[in-house]
């Protein structure tokens, strides 16, 4: 394999959000909408922008500690950082929570008081833009997504600083869960493919699994609806990852704990070189109604105890079966840094 060029503050970048062994192991807490939503839910009333910064730094405080890296917003999350443990990576959001249900293809927007610059600024080894992409949206849509990626690669590439993007795909052209989950392989595969193409500028791919759990016979997520056969669903995974240019990271999309440690544990036995997780709720979605009914203390308490036991169980996997994230390169020889 060719030697891979890769400058300083690239390497050194996606090397600050990664353990020792050159696996990312990094908990998600850039949630936004969704988590006032469901603590305002929870609560039966109404949730606030300093509720929000209270359950992030509670977050960032326990679970680092068995992280390598935390990915935050710059909204709420910023107090969060002096929180976590010590040599864990900030990577930090750039878009704006949601989309416009009103306008056709769910389309993405930055941040209006922010830029790259400010991202590292304030204290960002890495920046992370999350894209809705859907093949079934055709050329006009996608051509616009397109050219909003590459304008943030040229600016991470001028500030030298990492570009994690990741990626969930949808159809809003079909409604059937079963309809979506046979397409759905097909769709992700196409997004690993597309922005792994150089000019994106894209280091790092935060991804969808390549199947839907809960239609995968034989797993302990399925419900009863079969989409694919186990060996169907490990086929998939290694076609995604044959896919892929650039080191790839799983997502947790919401799914419980124990749905994802199945799901990794799924891709680990088909042989795909995953370089770990961003893992969010599926780690500490449960202690959202403690925070919201009993408060900030009770939540550090649930954190300390189940959220460090779900986050312990995950690395378990991780440590079994990701690889590190220049596997993809040939190994961590193959790189010449810049």
């Amino acid at each position: 394999m060719a030697t891979v060029r890769m400058t300083h503050g690239k390497f050194d970048g996606i090397n600050a959000l990664a353990d020792q062994n050159g696996i990312i192991a990094a908990a998600a807490m850039d949630q936004r909408g969704s988590l006032k939503k469901a603590i305002a839910k929870a609560r039966g009333g109404e949730a606030t922008g300093d509720d929000l910064t209270q359950f992030k730094c509670a977050v960032t405080k326990v679970l680092t500690r068995h992280a390598s890296a935390i990915l935050l917003d710059p909204e709420y999350g910023l107090p969060a950082i002096p929180e976590r443990a010590p040599n864990t990576g900030v990577l930090l959001a750039y878009e704006k929570t949601g989309y416009d249900a009103s306008v056709k293809g769910r389309l993405p927007d930055l941040l209006t008081h922010w830029s790259v610059r400010r991202l590292v600024g304030a204290g960002a080894d890495a920046v992370k833009v999350l894209l809705y992409y859907s093949p079934a949206d055709g050329v006009e849509i996608n051509d616009g997504k397109q050219a909003f990626i590459e304008r943030i690669g040229a600016e991470c590439t001028a500030y030298d600083v990492p570009f994690f993007l990741e990626c969930v795909t949808y159809d809003d052209t079909v409604s059937d869960p079963l309809e979506f989950a046979r397409r759905k392989p097909a769709y992700v595969i196409d997004y690993m493919a597309e922005f792994s193409k150089p000019h994106y500028g894209v280091d790092v791919l935060k991804v969808e699994v390549p199947v839907d759990m809960s239609f995968v016979e034989g797993t302990r997520a399925f419900k009863g609806t079969a989409a694919y056969t186990r060996q169907d669903a490990m086929r998939l995974f290694r076609e995604a990852a044959s896919a892929a240019g650039k080191p790839f990271i799983y997502l947790s999309a919401g799914v419980s704990d124990e749905v994802f440690r199945e799901t990794l544990e799924l891709a680990a036995e088909a042989g795909t070189h995953f370089a770990g997780v961003l893992c969010g709720r599926a780690t500490w979605q449960d202690g959202i109604p403690i925070f919201a009914r009993e408060g900030l203390a009770a939540l550090e308490n649930w954190l300390e105890d189940r959220g460090v036991k779900n986050i312990q169980a995950l690395n378990a996997v991780l440590a079994q079966g990701a690889k590190p994230w220049w596997t993809i390169y040939g190994g961590r020889e193959n790189i010449e840094v810049i």
